[in-house]
This record gives C-alpha cells, structure tokens and sequence, in this order.
C-alpha cells in the first residue's frame, strides 16, 4: 500500500496531526515511533496559543482534591460542562502532570525542591503550577518540542478534510504555499479556537478558525459556539492584533483592578471582586467603562519590585520594552477575546460522531469540560489530557488496512482574494461590536446579515471558512435567548 503512494508521489501515514501546540505535541508524544506520524503547524511551531499561555496548569493535588476541583470547574462554566468530561480530567491530571514532570519539565520550585503551586479566579484552593514565572506555556511547548520524536512540518496551511461516506483520508493543505495532498489513516485536529475573528484578542496570529469553518462546510458539528469567553485584563493600546496580556495569576497573587480614582470598583459587581470567574469580571470592566467614561487599571503597588520580578520576569521585560516600570507604574486594561469554550463536538476520546479516522483535542474541541465558561489554567490541562485519550483510542483500534478512494485535485482554489482584507477587519468589528462581551438580539441580528453579505461577495477560501464559523457563533448565540456564563445578552 505504502509504495503504490510512494511511486504516484503522494504522502501517506499513519497519524496526522493539525497543530503543534500543546495538544498536539502531547498527541505525538503519546504515539510510537514505529507509526509513521506528521505533525504540522501554520506557521512557525511556536507561533501558538500554548507558547503565549502565561498563568500555569492545573492539576488536582491528590485524591481528596478532584472533587472540589470538579465543583470549582463546574460552578465557573455555570454547571453547562458534561461533568463526566470534567471528572476525567481531573482524575487524569494525577497521571498527566507526573508523566509529564517524570520525562523532565522542570515546573517552578521553591528553595526545598517543592513545587509551587498558585490560585487564580474562581479556584478554591492553589493548585496550579507555573514555569519561568509567568511563561507557563513557553516552557511547555519548549520542553514537548524537545520531546517530539515524530516529523514536525511548519508552513502548512490546511484548506479541507478529505472526506467520504463517513470517514476521513486525509487533507488538502499548502505547504510552503505549495498545493499538496496528505493522506493518513487518522487525523487529529489540535487547530486551536477561533481568537483572529476579534478584533480585541490575546491569541496567537495564526488562529483563525479555518478547521470549524470546514467541519461547518461538512456538516460536521459545532457545539457550545455562544460561549466565547473574554479575558478581562489585557493591555490593547498596540497596533498588532494579538494585545498583550496580563495573566489572572496577578490578580491570584493580589493585584488590584480600578478606577482612575484607585476604586476597586468589581465588589460593586460580585462579592470576589478581582478573584471573580473571567465572564463577570470583564462584564464588569465593560460595564464600568461604559458608563463612567473613564479607563480601568491593574494597579501593582501593594509588590515588592523583588518578587514581583522574579515571579512575573517576561511580564516585566515586556512592558519595560514600552516604558512601563512595574510594580510601581499601573496600566490600563481591557477585555480582550481569549478562550472558545465551544467548538467541535467530540466524545471523551476526541472522537467526532459519526466520523472515522477524525479526532479533535485541545481548544478546538467542544468535550463539554468548560461549561459556559473556563476555569482559568485548565487549558493546559484539558490539552494534555484530551491528547492521551484520543491517542489511547486511536492505538486501541489495532492496524486497519484504510484503502483510500481517489479525490480529485482542486489546486485551482483560490486562498485569497483581493478585498479580503477590507472584509477580514470589517468581520473582526463586527465580531467585537455584537458578538462580544455583551450581546443584544438586535446587534446578534444585524452581525448575521453583515456575515451574509459577505459571503455573497468574491472573496478566498480563507476568509469563506472564517465566516463559516462566525455564522455559527452567531447562529447559537441567537439561538441561547437567556444569559448564561459567558454569553451576556441584553434584551
């Protein structure tokens, strides 16, 4: 079988993966070598959500904590999450975050040798690691990258699933802007979410949505899409689309948020104050700014300039680099796009009903761990824990003789057309204006007739898949008439 590709030029293997973030990465790490295994990434590997990931990870401490942890992820996605998803992982983190620690990922440590652990919103108790301070996730992306014993191809840029009678080939992609078929007899797709559609958003550049755009194209399943969740403290005032954020793990270890007056105005909003879930602290910013007129603060005053650089090192060299001295300097914040609580539907294992040879892990799935909203830092961990599971599955099929039917070439696809980009930024407003922190039924209404349009004009592949998945988030969050978690709307 193999040679019969090899001698009409096409690439065939065993596992193909979409994504090179920490999903992905834990997905390849989980798979043999004996498997003939491609991983690839857009861009560059590390221009990913994982690497700009700064809080930490959560695991469950022990035993006696999944429990609570379980009730601390349930009550922050307001008990919308699939509880038997978010038990499993939490139970799993036991083994996870040893397997992990066990083959070298050094996670930050105090002068004793133990680990350090920190609380951020809506968590009970500290039970989340960090790394190099605040660059959690560039240290885990670095430490898996190292891991990875299976190809990795950067420059390829995925623009359909092969699909036929139920069952996936493989995809159709570019590599270094060349059109390329890649077959395999599983692919997982570990894409990330959807953060380039806003125009406010932390996300890396490369995460645009286009994978949900396909399965949309497909009739592939889109669950939980109205549950996009804002991360409240984020600086904006910078010309590039990903604004730089400011980790809830400062909020964690006790700054505060105010107003221009030093008014730690959130207690008017919930009883937590600074340390409520994201959804109602950057509703509540929103709000504030809204009706006051006025700029919102993280404020650091209450540091030691010691600790506070050790602790939050990359968050200070960035900020030094535009004139920012921390802790003494505050700086104005905003919310800002940062987490796709839904996306494509799955079971347990990654699996996509109805489908064979087709997996989703990491953001880009929909397992129901979130809810209505994430509970900060378990990201890292439902990547983590999704990938084993979905690889675990994946093994425990056995070999299968895939015969792959014939597809035709559509290299005539055009990615990009010419006023893609006037459309692409008047989608990211429009995604922020009335599918953002707070919705209305109008504004949902006048967004889906704008998306409309612009699917009626000439415009590329690209873009098409964007508005794909923006019908979707917005098709739900019309069709979810009450306020829960993340989706806010205003009658």
């Amino acid at each position: 079988m193999k040679e019969s590709y090899k001698r009409i030029g096409l690439q065939k293997y065993d596992v193909l993966i979409i994504g090179a973030g920490i999903a992905g990465l834990y997905a390849a790490m989980q798979l043999p070598q004996s498997k003939k295994v491609l991983v690839v990434c857009k861009d560059i590997p590390w221009e990913c959500n994982t690497f700009y990931a700064q809080g930490g990870m959560v695991t469950a401490l022990n035993e006696a904590d999944i429990p609570v942890h379980v009730k601390d992820t349930m009550a922050a996605g307001a008990y919308h999450n699939n509880k038997e998803a978010v038990e499993i992982l939490s139970r799993t983190s036991l083994e996870t975050t040893a397997d992990i620690i066990t083959k070298g990922m050094e996670f930050d440590k105090d002068e004793e040798g133990n680990l350090l652990y920190t609380k951020e919103a809506a968590h009970s108790v500290a039970r989340i690691l960090h790394a190099g301070g605040d660059a959690t996730g560039r240290y885990m992306h670095y430490f898996m990258m190292v891991q990875n014993k299976h190809q990795l191809q950067k420059n390829t840029l995925v623009y359909d699933l092969l699909i036929e009678n139920g069952r996936c080939y493989g995809v159709k992609a570019t590599v270094n802007y060349e059109p390329t078929t890649i077959y395999a007899d599983d692919v997982i797709i570990a894409s990330g979410g959807i953060g380039s559609l806003y125009a406010y958003n932390t996300n890396s550049r490369t995460v645009s949505a286009d994978i949900h755009g396909i399965c949309v194209e497909k009739g592939i399943e889109l669950e939980d899409m109205e549950f996009m969740q804002f991360h409240p403290t984020v600086f904006v005032d910078t010309p590039y689309a990903r604004k730089l954020l400011l980790t809830e793990a400062l909020r964690g270890e006790g700054a505060h948020i105010v107003g221009e007056e030093g008014n730690r105005f959130l207690f008017d909003y919930d009883e937590r104050g600074e340390l409520a879930s994201r959804d109602i602290v950057a509703r509540g910013i929103f709000d504030y700014k809204k009706k006051r007129g006025e700029n919102v603060y993280l404020n650091f005053s209450m540091f030691e300039e010691k600790w506070f650089h050790e602790r939050f090192p990359n968050i200070t060299r960035t900020f030094e680099a535009l004139g920012y001295h921390f802790p003494k300097d505050r700086i104005s914040i905003s919310p800002a796009f940062h987490y796709a609580n839904g996306g494509i539907k799955c079971d347990t294992h990654g699996c996509i009903p109805g489908m064979e040879g087709l997996y989703v892990i990491g953001e880009a799935a929909r397992t129901g761990v979130h809810g209505a909203n994430r509970l900060a830092s378990n990201s890292l961990l439902e990547g983590v824990v999704f990938a084993k599971r979905a690889v675990d599955h994946l093994l425990g099929k056995g070999h299968q003789v895939v015969k792959t039917p014939t597809f035709e070439k559509d290299y005539g696809n055009i990615l990009h057309k010419e006023n893609d980009k006037i459309y692409k930024q008047k989608l990211r407003q429009v995604m922020w204006d009335d599918i953002g922190i707070i919705r209305t039924t109008k504004g949902l209404h006048e967004a889906k007739n704008i998306i409309y349009d612009m699917k009626n004009h000439e415009i590329g592949r690209l873009l098409q898949l964007r508005l794909n998945t923006a019908s979707a988030i917005v098709e739900a969050a019309l069709a979810r008439t009450e306020s829960l978690g993340s989706h806010y709307i205003e009658k």
